[in-house]
């Protein structure tokens, strides 16, 4: 017996606008986790790398406001529950851990963990901009994407010297 629906079907235009409010609380939630993330860091270099991306990440949100306008739309978050799992890990990380390079393992995987949920949202959303004929926020949404990688990337290199810090020795 067939399943019944109980959610209207819209368009991919419905769905890329909730993309996108997903996307804008998402950003908000980490602007607001970062600051956090960076305290808590015992590593010079990760706690500078948590500042540099937290730049980066209000500049995130001017773009999804950018993209809103294009839309003739007013910016506004759906509360994206992804994220405010993601970040739920990481508070309980930095509870349960003193401030060492254990912790800062802890905070790399995640803070990976969240790139890696932007990077897969921002592609989505890139795509969907894209088939829509939405070409200028297709560019914003890429210059985003190619943000998250890079900052994804940037966690993998100091990763090397702090997992290595965190084994202990003997």
């Amino acid at each position: 017996m067939p399943r019944e629906r109980t959610t209207t079907s819209g368009s991919l235009q419905d769905l890329f606008v909730v993309e996108l409010k997903d996307l804008y609380n998402a950003e908000q939630q980490m602007v607001k986790a970062l600051p956090k993330m960076a305290k808590a860091a015992a590593s010079d270099d990760l706690r500078t790398a948590f500042e540099d991306h937290l730049e980066q990440t209000k500049g995130h949100v001017e773009r999804i406001e950018q993209a809103f306008q294009q839309l003739d739309l007013t910016p506004r978050g759906k509360k994206c529950a992804a994220m405010e799992g993601l970040i739920t890990e990481g508070k309980q990380l930095i509870e349960e851990y003193d401030a060492d390079s254990v912790l800062d393992a802890g905070l790399i995987g995640a803070a990976q963990k969240v790139e890696h949920y932007e990077i897969a949202a921002y592609g989505t959303a890139r795509t969907h901009a894209e088939l829509l004929g939405h070409r200028d926020i297709a560019d914003l949404l890429e210059r985003t994407l190619e943000e998250e990688k890079q900052a994804n990337q940037k966690l993998t290199e100091l990763s090397v010297d702090v997992n290595s810090e965190a084994v202990p020795v003997g």
